[in-house]
């Protein structure tokens, strides 16, 4: 993400959101001035969630220069670790997290904590929340932890996440069901670093420039962009070039990779979850990439879906299931006798990846592409929330309408015609309830994420932090501002973000 800058967003917040209409409940439009992440507004939200005796947990991230083995296939990347994705981080609901980010890159970081309704100061956003870490500089994240769930944490600064600085966070709920055998962290990843081009290398052929927080590289062949008219690929890749289309999402994506990754390995050295017929696995899924969706299936086998961006949804079988970028699952899985695929299809791009299931001795056969995957597919606007976790019904103060656009040619992505820090914010006041239309304009997919808060679905009351949104499609969201500060809105289609498309949820008082 391109540095947020104070003066563009709080310039923007001076003016009415884009799109901003008179309030339904009789509230009146937002008004005031900008609640900043220092503030004793932010500071207030953060006591509220802290607790006496609260638990502590302490972790440290060292981002690096690191060389990684992704199976038989030795990469120079940074990361947080000499393997990927990044060290695990583990807490319960209502703990401290302190992390503290050692910066030994050649460029400034930060670290988001994706999908957490955190402390604003807290949320990793240079120029937003925070000052960016410069190299050899450090900073302490330190926040309360809200909810329980599968979330991630990575770089909000530049294009870094489309290096290796990723990683799995999760929030356990001491109350739930253990009602499994095995739990397997799965992270989905689209890879070129240190294959011959660097994220940089990309998004100067796009248009976007140098972008910011990389390092320079070099290297051979071209990764291409989509032609949005003709829907055609321009660029090559190992297998030569590719037309980037899907039947479910339209337009699939700009870049075409040369590898997909399953928890950092490669297809040809997969990662190996080891089992016994008839047990039950939790599988938490995690769209670490940034420019492809997947069609995640394992061979022979159902999956039940439980949870999606960490909240709890009504038990819901399928086949197969559409991940949009930064999307989670979590799915439950009674596993059969044999060796099993667990497939990850870059949606509408050629090429996979794939880890390995294992409950008895044999081989994988032959065709490891699962006939689950032109089955039923699920997308996570296909479930429903379970009825705790539903938000209050009630009408809303504020309503806000975003149209998502973009070209080519020049490479510029936009919301409501405009692209950042050339945008107007999105204003709301502490304690009203804001619905939002987001409509997608473009012939590409667009997962827009929320920084700061969970939204629900108003058809369905489904919540979720990140939401895939088809071409020519739709969707309403609405939330509470119960969580003061500045929040970024996004598309999390890296190249997208990074030429453009993102705002600010901006708290005034």
């Amino acid at each position: 993400m391109s540095e947020l800058t104070r003066r563009s967003f709080l310039l923007g917040s001076a003016l009415a959101g884009a799109g901003a209409l008179v309030a339904c409940s009789g509230a009146g439009p937002p008004t005031g001035t900008p609640v900043q992440p220092l503030s004793d507004a932010v500071r207030r939200a953060e006591l509220a969630r802290r607790s006496a005796g609260q638990r502590v947990v302490s972790a440290r991230l060292t981002p690096r220069p690191v060389d990684v083995d992704l199976g038989g296939r030795v990469v120079s990347t940074w990361g947080y670790d000499p393997s990927l994705p990044g060290p695990l981080l583990r807490a319960r609901v209502g703990d401290l997290l302190k992390v503290e980010v050692d910066n030994q890159l050649p460029a400034d970081t930060s670290v988001h904590w994706h999908g957490l309704a955190l402390s604003n100061d807290m949320d990793g956003a240079p120029g937003l929340t925070q000052d960016p870490i410069a190299p050899g500089g450090r900073f302490a994240y330190e926040f309360t932890v809200p909810h329980a769930g599968t979330y991630f944490y990575h770089s909000h600064s530049g294009l870094q996440l489309d290096r290796g600085l990723y990683g799995p966070l999760i929030v356990d709920d001491p109350n739930e069901p253990g009602d499994h055998e095995h739990e397997w962290i799965v992270v989905l990843d689209d890879w070129l670093d240190g294959t011959g081009r660097t994220p940089d290398d990309v998004a100067r052929d796009l248009g976007i420039g140098d972008a910011a927080g990389m390092g320079s590289g070099s290297g051979m062949g071209r990764m291409g962009a989509m032609d949005h008219g003709g829907m055609r690929g321009m660029g090559a890749t190992d297998t030569g070039s590719e037309t980037m289309l899907s039947p479910m999402l339209g337009g699939a994506g700009d870049v075409s990779y040369p590898l997909y990754l399953v928890s950092g390995r490669v297809p040809e050295d997969p990662m190996v979850f080891n089992a016994t017929p008839g047990e039950r696995a939790r599988i938490r899924l995690v769209n670490a990439g940034a420019d492809t969706a997947f069609r995640v299936a394992l061979g022979g086998h159902r999956m039940t879906i439980t949870h999606t961006d960490g909240f709890p949804v009504v038990p819901q079988d399928t086949d197969a299931l559409m991940v949009g970028m930064v999307e989670r699952f979590d799915v439950l899985v009674t596993l059969g006798d044999g060796v099993f695929p667990l497939f990850a299809q870059a949606e509408g791009k050629t090429g996979h990846g794939q880890a390995l299931v294992r409950t008895a001795a044999g081989d994988l056969p032959t065709r490891s592409r699962p006939d689950e995957l032109d089955r039923q597919v699920l997308f996570g606007t296909d479930l429903a929330p379970r009825a705790d976790v539903r938000l209050e019904e009630k009408g809303h103060d504020v309503y806000h309408s975003l149209d998502m656009g973009g070209t080519m040619s020049p490479y510029r992505w936009t919301l409501n015609g405009r692209a950042h820090p050339d945008i107007t914010s999105l204003d709301v006041n502490e304690g009203q309830r804001v619905r939002m239309r987001m409509r997608n304009m473009s012939d590409m997919f667009h997962p827009m994420h929320l920084h700061g808060h969970t939204f629900a679905l108003p058809d369905t009351g489904l919540r979720k932090d990140t939401v895939t949104i088809r071409q020519m499609r739709t969707v309403e969201i609405e939330f509470d501002a119960d969580n003061p500060g500045q929040w970024a809105l996004h598309c999390h289609n890296a190249y997208h973000q990074e030429a453009g498309m993102m705002t600010t949820l901006s708290y005034l008082a």
